[in-house]
């Protein structure tokens, strides 16, 4: 089973219509690293919230985006290195463009964009990853459950 599989197969499973499920693609250079300070420091994260480790933000695809909302999450988001200093050069620029992208495909077919975002922030800033993480679980939980046919 892939990871982006296992992060949304609780999303499929979920209970209760309030729940919300993300799937966050997280660098490993900053973001994930960020994320695993922050849980060290057993900083609390939604629920809502399934990290996916990728090695760069650039290597998330719009169809890793798209299906994973298919699949039965509500919201995605992309948490990449700051602009300008992605270990891979320009990864983060890639990234950014890709998530802009996947924003006006889900407009242009009824969509809420907001469904999809992306965050920039370095290793040594986890309150940045807890902060975006949180935005990301409040825009999602304001939006109706994301209809599938």
């Amino acid at each position: 089973m892939t990871a982006l599989a296992k992060a949304i197969e609780p999303a499929a499973a979920r209970p209760d219509n309030d729940q919300r499920s993300i799937v966050a693609f997280c660098c490993r250079e900053c973001a994930y690293a960020a994320a695993d300070t922050s849980a060290n420091a057993r900083t609390p994260l939604p629920s809502s919230v399934r990290l996916v480790l990728v090695p760069c933000s650039g290597r998330v695809s719009p169809l890793h985006m798209l299906s994973a909302l298919a699949e039965g999450a509500d919201g995605c988001m992309v948490a990449g290195c700051l602009e300008g200093q992605c270990h891979y050069r320009e990864g983060n620029f890639n990234a950014i463009d890709r998530v802009r992208f996947v924003q006006r495909l889900l407009a242009s077919v009824g969509v809420e964009p907001e469904r999809v975002r992306m965050f920039t922030m370095s290793a040594g800033e986890p309150p940045r990853f807890v902060a975006a993480v949180r935005e990301m679980d409040r825009v999602v939980r304001g939006l109706q459950p994301l209809r599938r046919s």
